[in-house]
């Protein structure tokens, strides 16, 4: 009797673990639809994400039915094995209309008992691509300078801005849908290739390119020699040591700085140019530094001489101005301040945001008497003049910065052209219905 009643126990757990083992998988498979509501087209087709940690994905069928017709789109098994896999869903494949959908994925896996997973996602099919209608008409932009245009898009977009070449200007839609974008003719960019074109994507990925009159006036830049005396480096050059410690030749540590870190520090301002209003913060002509003559131009280019031969070339990309030391630096205009720091080249740096991509630049500062996130007014002091970073003598190094790229600043210290290319066109395109 006592053994049978231990087989019986026995029996009871190989049953059991006979059991666990057959019913062990009972996960249904994942299938995620990116995006699983929303406009969908053949340029941003749905993606499915199947997963299954278990016994792995064993059959799929997907289906598309719109306006009660039912057709197959995919049909798939795998062999054991599959734990995951991203499909892109071929839509081309059906004669599909512009207007709703309905996608239906049906999968299986190898557990012994299947696990299977039935759902269904409801889609907008979209392959118009949008219409855009610019309302400004005169562009006219200086080499290295700003333009403004303006216009509407007939439907919600995943972006909208100006593409020139490599450069991307991102537009800002404002409170009444009218889209507003600063764009330049970059100063590395020949007139040949001066091609500004506003392109916008829809949220189904379906692009439009639009084009509009510009005219595009050249303003070449002027060269410049700059001596770099040996006094200099020996004075400078130990400020920037920590960058290239393993280098302690005083030229060769200045060539680094020249060229790499100020590559660096340009490249950063593409990081900031996120940091920015989608409407404008400032009002009227920039200021510019008072009782300050010019020492250099914006798009000068500067062979850099040592000991009678060129050992450098590079462009100066800013006004650099100079009054008394330590005099105080005014706010050119209204924003937010998002930078405020030692800055590679640029030394004890400023940057203030106006919204819309627009940002100005004050360097070489001796003093900073701002933070990050002050609200600044225009002629507010932010700090003094000085020669840190690449300065050989007390100034201040100002800049424009558009969307990350440097741009003419003389344009925006002149109320004039303020008006005629952006106040005067902003209130028109602004107004029409």
């Amino acid at each position: 009797m006592k053994n049978h009643a231990i087989m019986i126990v026995l029996l009871l757990i190989v049953g059991a673990a006979i059991g666990y083992f057959i019913l062990r998988d009972n996960q249904d498979p994942q299938v995620p639809l990116s995006p699983s509501s929303g406009a969908v087209s053949v340029k941003k087709p749905p993606l499915l994400q199947l997963q299954d940690d278990g016994a792995g994905l064993r059959t799929l069928v997907v289906s598309v039915s719109q306006e009660g017709k039912i057709s197959e789109l995919l049909k798939k098994t795998w062999e054991r094995g599959t734990k995951q896999e991203k499909i892109p869903l071929p839509l081309e494949k059906l004669s599909l209309k512009n207007g709703p959908l309905q996608i239906n994925v049906k999968t299986s896996d190898y557990a012994t008992l299947a696990n299977r997973t039935e759902q269904s996602f409801a889609l907008e099919y979209d392959t118009k691509p949008p219409v855009i209608s610019v309302l400004t008409t005169a562009h006219n932009v200086y080499e290295g300078g700003v333009g403004l245009t303006m216009f509407r898009v007939n439907e919600d977009v995943k972006f909208a801005g100006v593409q020139v070449n490599d450069y991307f200007f991102p537009a800002y839609r404002q409170d009444n849908g009218v889209y507003a974008c600063l764009f330049a003719w970059p100063h590395n960019v020949e007139r040949s290739a001066f091609t500004p074109r506003v392109v916008v994507e829809d949220l189904a990925g379906n692009p439009r390119t639009g084009g509009f009159y510009y005219h595009s006036i050249p303003r070449p830049p002027r060269h410049d020699r700059i001596n770099v005396s040996q006094r200099f480096l020996d004075n400078k050059m130990p400020d920037f040591q920590h960058y290239y410690p393993e280098t302690t030749d005083p030229l060769r540590l200045f060539l680094h700085v020249n060229r790499e870190l100020r590559a660096k520090n340009v490249a950063r301002l593409h990081e900031f140019a996120t940091k920015t209003a989608d409407h404008p913060l400032w009002k009227g002509a920039f200021l510019r530094l008072p009782n300050a003559a010019p020492r250099a131009n914006f798009n000068d280019n500067r062979d850099y001489i040592f000991n009678g031969r060129k050992v450098d070339n590079q462009t100066h990309l800013g006004l650099d101005l100079a009054s008394l030391a330590a005099s105080p630096v005014p706010a050119s205009n209204s924003g937010t301040v998002i930078m405020a720091e030692d800055f590679g080249i640029y030394g004890q740096c400023i940057i203030i945001d106006h919204g819309l991509g627009l940002q100005s630049l004050y360097s070489h500062l001796s003093s900073i008497d701002v933070a990050v996130g002050d609200q600044v007014a225009k002629g507010q002091i932010i700090g003094r003049t000085g020669a840190t970073g690449m300065a050989g003598g007390d100034h201040l190094h100002f800049g424009i910065v558009l969307s990350g790229l440097q741009v003419n600043p003389r344009e925006w210290l002149d109320g004039h052209w303020i008006k005629d290319n952006f106040t005067d066109k902003w209130k028109r395109a602004m107004s029409q219905p």
